[in-house]
C-alpha cells in the first residue's frame, strides 16, 4: 500500500511541477476553471459535462507528455540540436491540436447557450 502511495505522490508532483514550470499548463488551467463556470452558469447537461471533462482531461494529458518530451529532450541533447527541436514541436504539436478539438467542443456545447442569453 505504502508504493501505490507514494506512486501517486509522484504523480502530483508531477503534475505541480508542470504547473509551476509551464505557462501553458496555468493558461490552461485558467481556462478550465473558466470552462467549469461557464458549465455551472448555464447548466449544461451530462453529456456535455462529459465532453468537457474529456477535453480537458485530454489537454491536461497532452500537455503533461508535452513537457516531459521537453525534459527528456533537455536531457538527452542540452546542446541545439535540429531533431531534439523537431521532437519539441511534434510534441507542442499534439498540444495545439488537442487544444483545438477542445475548443470546437466547447464552441459547440456553449455557443448555442450563450447566444440564447444574450438574445
Amino acid at each position: 500500500m505504502k508504493s501505490e502511495i507514494k506512486s501517486f505522490a509522484h504523480a502530483w508532483n508531477g503534475i505541480l511541477y508542470a504547473i509551476r514550470s509551464e505557462k501553458h499548463m496555468r493558461f490552461h488551467l485558467l481556462a478550465t476553471l473558466l470552462v467549469l463556470y461557464a458549465g455551472w452558469f448555464f447548466c449544461i447537461n451530462t453529456t456535455e459535462w462529459c465532453l468537457i471533462i474529456l477535453c480537458i482531461g485530454g489537454v491536461f494529458m497532452a500537455e503533461l507528455f508535452n513537457t516531459a518530451f521537453e525534459q527528456l529532450v533537455n536531457l538527452v541533447s542540452p546542446q541545439h540540436n535540429l531533431i531534439a527541436g523537431r521532437v519539441k514541436d511534434v510534441a507542442a504539436g499534439a498540444v495545439l491540436i488537442f487544444s483545438m478539438i477542445a475548443l470546437i467542443v466547447g464552441l459547440i456545447v456553449f455557443m448555442p447557450k450563450v447566444m440564447a442569453y444574450i438574445f
